[in-house]
C-alpha cells in the first residue's frame, strides 16, 4: 500500500508580468489503487499541479508538503522522485531524437528498479504490453516520439507506465488529442495496470469522456489553484451537465 499525501501546497511560476501564485494551497491524499479524477477549467492549475509534484524546474514551490510513504518528495531530485515510484505521463510528450523506444524503455527500468530486467522477460514484456495497446512491433525501433501521432505519444506513455510499474501514476491529460478508438484502448491500459500492480492514478482532465472507460473513486474540482469541491463519479456528471461557471463565480 502506497499513498501520495498533498498538504497545503503553494507554487509559482515567472511570468513577463512577473511572479504569479498558480497552486494556492492544494490539500489531496491518494491511496494505491485508488482513481482520483482532477477537473477543472483551463488555466486552474491543474498541469501545474503535476508538473510541480514530478519536480519541473519551472516551478517554485513556495510552502506545503508532498509525502510519497512518508518520505518528502520535494527534498528529491527528479529521477529519485521515480525511482520512489512516482510516474508522470505527460500532456505534450517530447520527441527524443536519436534514442529508440526499445532502449529508452530498458534504460528507463533499469534507473527506475536499480538493475537491468533479464532480456528474455524483458522482451516478452514488452511485446505483450505493445500488442495489448494495439502497437505496431516496428515502434520498438523509432525514435522516441519522432513524427508520432497524438495517439500514438499517448499509447507510448502508458506503454511506460505499464513497464515501469509505479506506484502513484499522475496522467495529465492523457485523453486529450485521442480518437474513440484510441481513447478506449489507452484507458484499458490504465486501467489493465490498477488490476495487475494497485498503482494509485491521479487523472487529469477537463472532459467525461475518459471517465466513461476509467471510472474515478474520487472527484476534485480544480478551480483557482486550488480543491473547489470533492465528491464521487456523480459529481463529473454534474459537471457534464452545469460546466464550472459556479465555482467560477465563487472563486471571482
Amino acid at each position: 500500500m502506497s499513498i501520495l499525501e498533498i498538504k497545503d501546497l503553494h507554487a509559482t511560476v515567472e511570468t513577463p508580468e512577473g511572479t504569479k501564485e498558480i497552486l494556492k494551497g492544494v490539500n489531496l491524499t491518494i491511496r494505491s489503487g485508488e482513481t482520483h479524477a482532477i477537473m477543472g477549467p483551463n488555466g486552474s492549475g491543474k498541469s501545474t499541479l503535476a508538473y510541480a509534484i514530478a519536480g519541473h524546474p519551472k516551478y517554485e514551490i513556495t510552502s506545503g508538503e508532498v509525502l510519497l510513504d512518508g518520505e518528502d518528495l520535494l527534498e528529491m531530485s527528479v529521477d529519485e522522485r521515480a525511482r520512489a515510484g512516482l510516474f508522470l505521463a505527460m500532456q505534450y510528450p517530447v520527441e527524443v531524437p536519436g534514442v529508440t523506444v526499445s532502449n529508452f524503455l530498458r534504460t528507463a527500468k533499469t534507473a527506475v528498479s536499480g538493475e537491468a530486467p533479464a532480456l528474455r522477460t524483458w522482451v516478452k514484456d514488452v511485446k505483450g504490453a505493445m500488442d495489448n495497446l494495439r502497437m505496431d512491433p516496428a515502434f520498438a525501433e523509432r525514435n522516441v516520439n519522432e513524427g508520432f501521432s497524438g495517439g500514438e505519444k499517448k499509447r507510448h506513455e502508458i506503454l511506460q507506465m505499464e513497464l515501469l510499474k509505479p506506484s502513484i501514476a499522475i496522467l495529465d491529460e492523457t485523453d486529450s488529442g485521442l480518437d474513440v478508438d484510441a481513447l478506449r484502448i489507452v484507458s484499458e491500459g490504465v486501467n489493465r495496470a490498477k488490476e495487475n500492480t494497485e498503482v494509485g492514478v491521479m487523472l487529469i482532465t477537463h472532459y467525461t469522456r475518459i471517465l466513461n472507460y476509467i471510472t474515478p473513486d474520487f472527484v476534485h474540482v480544480f478551480v483557482d489553484g486550488r480543491v473547489a469541491e470533492e465528491g464521487g463519479p456523480e459529481l463529473a456528471e454534474r459537471l457534464e451537465n452545469e460546466g464550472y461557471d459556479r465555482f467560477l463565480a465563487a472563486a471571482n
